[in-house]
């Protein structure tokens, strides 16, 4: 009977991880309440927060560097995002892309439980890194203000993920962070041109997605649910950070 209930704790366990984290794209935009939708256009979001955006083929105000990205990327990893320097015309770009002002400053994922912060962590690239590449994610001791534009959703989420450059919200995802699934409080990418390592506290995690292999954490829960749980358990394997 002990390992009927251990078997059926796990399953439940990898069921709840799913629900908060969202590991299937599909999960993802099935969660989305119809008229929530333009949250996850970053393009309509972008642009109801008053950033200096724009779509492919709407001209700049002023020739200089913009981030360019796609409008909708639920696969996420930064796919296609990079800085660009446009001359006015933008009709070169991808139809679903968009330009957008850059913003400097500490990179914030944060995620929220009932519009209180319940994680924060800060990401660190090297400054002449693809946009993808990160080289760390720490949790930290800080709270942040729930932003006011979502305060008229109308989907009913437990747990809203916010990205932010300082102050400047950048992206929602109704779902947690699940790069900090594992109990966690770091993050190390490892990418695919990168070895994996023996390091002193800490431990490998394989979490294939796009170009990574995984993560060294400094902890994790004592039950961990891994990537190998979805295939036993008859799920698809496809767990996403994004």
């Amino acid at each position: 009977m002990d390992v009927k209930r251990n078997i059926a704790d796990k399953v439940n366990k990898i069921y709840q991880i799913k629900s908060m984290y969202h590991l299937e794209v599909s999960d993802e935009w099935n969660s989305i309440h119809h008229e929530d939708m333009w949250i996850y256009n970053k393009l309509f979001l972008s642009h109801r927060l008053g950033h200096l955006c724009g779509p492919a083929g709407c001209p700049v105000p002023l020739s200089g560097y913009y981030i360019v990205r796609p409008s909708i990327n639920l696969l996420g990893m930064g796919r296609f995002s990079r800085i660009e320097y446009l001359e006015k015309s933008t009709d070169h770009l991808h139809p679903a892309e968009f330009w957008c002002e850059i913003f400097k400053g500490t990179h914030y994922s944060v995620d929220f439980s009932n519009q209180k912060s319940e994680l924060v962590v800060i990401g660190e690239r090297e400054e002449d890194s693809p946009l993808y590449k990160w080289k760390k994610w720490t949790k930290i001791d800080k709270k942040i203000k729930f932003p006011s534009i979502l305060n008229s959703l109308k989907g009913d989420y437990e747990w809203i993920n916010c990205e932010f450059i300082e102050d400047n919200l950048i992206e929602v995802h109704f779902r947690r962070n699940p790069d900090f699934r594992y109990g966690n409080s770091i993050a190390i990418p490892i990418w695919k041109e990168e070895n994996i390592e023996k390091i002193d506290n800490l431990t490998y995690i394989k979490d294939e997605d796009f170009l990574r292999k995984g993560f060294y954490i400094d902890s994790r829960d004592s039950n961990p649910v891994k990537s190998s749980d979805f295939n036993k358990s008859g799920e698809k394997n496809d767990q996403k950070s994004r």
